[in-house]
């Protein structure tokens, strides 16, 4: 930081906190909300693909899970060398080559033929994209200060159920309008199209992100100092605090918050990597009805994510608006292992468990990052999410192993349920007075 930033006064009024906060949250999170809008369709399409491409290409379900799932692989690999290049980097030039790179290799889906190829490329696809999430959020952590983190990243991570909302539709109506245009099958055509808007965002975030506040020309100098003084670590947790990166994989609470995070994605992507599948199963038929009835569950979670997340910074209390909406999840995920053939209990289920799995996420990360600072910020996020991560691999996967042998979700879904339950208990272990501040 510059000397003119520490010379200047390093408390802003009340009033003017608000308006600093409230412009730097309409600068960064609208565009980045689309940067992972455009990232998340291009992970989890596969889903809607499959709904045709298995037959087309021969897969099984087994197959199809595998290889949804080596994506994890790839990410799990690269994400922590990526987030520690980030913070050298700086994040403009960083999350602008994850952003090309992954639109670049999501196109190329087009001409996968066979297992070996799809099983590359989803590979690939992981090691492209990783850094991406993790990346923004410790970027996230060098503009807002932990009271405020809840709710930025919770608005950010809204992205995740818009993508289910405009995602599902659009996929859907792309594989049924598109197919045999040119000689090409509609799922061929949804990977090239749903690949460009990160190829033309990768190219934007070159102009419009800045690396840090400090090299952010549209803020002040006594704003950059606010933000600084804001940054700083309380007195009372310097003990508590982690600040090189050597110190994150001796320190217990990484395996623990690790163990967490794996439990949320394991919930997450069981449902994200197969929700066309369990709407078809309980009767739903085309393509495209699928695509529009998937949008509901997002929808109910877009409110519960937003309601969390301000009721979490508002009361300063961390680990039990983690652990209810894990529960609702595990309730979701019975109701629709229960619900059979009767859509609407499906959907109401559905809704239940997306709600319970996608709001945990942002709201986990007002956890690590109450003990997390610099270098071991930036290295202790991404490895929490790689290692949390690989349930990305291990979820689609086995759930594609158990539906090949009993023909059924039903004991899939009591498993994500337990797993849920078991995550939420494990929060518990966090002390109280660690977090909620």
């Amino acid at each position: 930081m510059n000397n003119a930033v520490l010379s200047s006064p390093a408390t802003l009024p009340m009033d003017m906190e608000k308006r600093l906060y409230r412009k730097i949250t309409w600068r960064l999170i609208p565009f980045l909300m689309f940067c992972y809008v455009a990232a998340y369709i291009d992970r989890v399409n596969v889903g809607f693909a499959k709904l045709q491409m298995l037959d087309e290409l021969g897969f099984s379900e087994t197959v199809y899970g595998l290889g949804a799932g080596i994506f994890f692989i790839g990410y799990f690999l690269f994400e922590v060398p990526s987030n520690l290049i980030l913070r050298k980097v700086g994040a403009r030039v960083w999350i602008a080559r994850i952003m090309l790179t992954w639109g670049l290799i999501s196109a190329a889906f087009v001409w996968v033929s066979t297992p070996t190829q799809y099983y590359v490329l989803r590979f690939l696809l992981g090691a492209a994209e990783a850094g991406f999430y993790p990346g923004v959020i410790y970027y996230l952590m060098s503009w807002y200060p932990p009271k405020r983190r809840s709710q930025i990243i919770a608005l950010f991570m809204v992205a995740i159920p818009v993508a289910g909302i405009l995602g599902g539709p659009i996929s859907g109506w792309i594989i049924s309008a598109f197919h045999q245009t040119h000689g090409y099958s509609g799922w061929q055509w949804m990977f090239f199209l749903e690949a460009l808007p990160s190829i033309v965002l990768g190219v934007a975030t070159l102009f419009v992100l800045d690396s840090s506040p400090e090299k952010a020309k549209w803020l002040t100098t006594s704003e950059k100092a606010h933000i600084a003084k804001d940054l700083e670590v309380p007195s009372n947790l310097h003990g508590h605090v982690l600040s090189s990166v050597a110190h994150i994989f001796k320190d217990p609470r990484m395996l623990l918050l690790s163990l967490i995070y794996f439990c949320v994605i394991m919930g997450q992507y069981g449902l994200t990597f197969w929700m066309p599948t369990l709407i078809k199963a309980s009767g739903v038929t085309g393509v495209l009805n699928i695509g529009l009835l998937s949008a509901v569950p997002y929808m109910v979670a877009i409110v519960a994510m937003l309601s969390f997340g301000r009721s979490s910074d508002r009361t300063g209390e961390r680990r039990w608006h983690v652990i209810i909406p894990m529960l609702m999840g595990a309730v979701g995920y019975l109701i629709v292992a229960m619900s059979g053939n009767h859509v609407p209990m499906a959907l109401i289920g559905l809704s239940l468990a997306a709600a319970g799995v996608i709001t945990p996420g942002p709201l986990f990360w007002a956890l690590p990052s109450a003990f997390l600072v610099g270098s071991a910020a930036a290295a202790g996020v991404a490895a929490i999410n790689a290692f949390a991560g690989l349930a990305g691999f291990v979820s689609p996967y086995f759930i594609g192993w158990l539906r090949d042998l009993t023909q059924s979700s039903t004991i899939a879904m009591y498993i994500s349920a337990a797993v849920l339950l078991v995550g939420a208990m494990l929060v518990l272990m966090i002390p109280a007075k660690l977090v909620n501040r």
